[in-house]
């Protein structure tokens, strides 16, 4: 059972999502000396105290972290960050929408 389990949604379509699952295991690889590769949509990574995988469709991620007995004193800090880069890579990005018209401002009525 993995100690870091994240499904999340979101609307970037399979391509943005692996682009995004890119970027992420990028950044993660070089901050914390991850090595991973891909298997079909799922990212598979590893180092030493740390196995996971980051799985991804055209509507879902899912992040499943397993760690070493000295890192799991550390899950809440770890799943944080995680959580963090999760939402800022995978952020459902609202659809833009026409500008509201402006209300022509009510003209005084004349009293009698």
């Amino acid at each position: 059972m993995p100690d870091i389990d994240i499904k999340r949604a979101h609307t970037l379509g399979l391509k943005g999502a692996r682009a995004a699952a890119d970027k992420m295991a990028e950044h993660r690889g070089k901050k914390f000396g991850l090595k991973g590769d891909w298997s079909g949509n799922v990212l598979h990574f590893e180092r030493p105290g740390v196995t996971g995988s980051l799985a991804v469709d055209d509507k879902d991620v899912r992040l499943t972290v397993s760690l070493g007995f000295l890192l799991k004193a550390m899950r809440g800090s770890i799943e944080g960050a995680v959580n963090e880069e999760l939402d800022k890579l995978f952020a459902a990005k609202a659809p833009a929408s026409a500008p509201k018209p402006k209300k022509a401002p009510e003209r005084p009525k004349k009293g009698r």
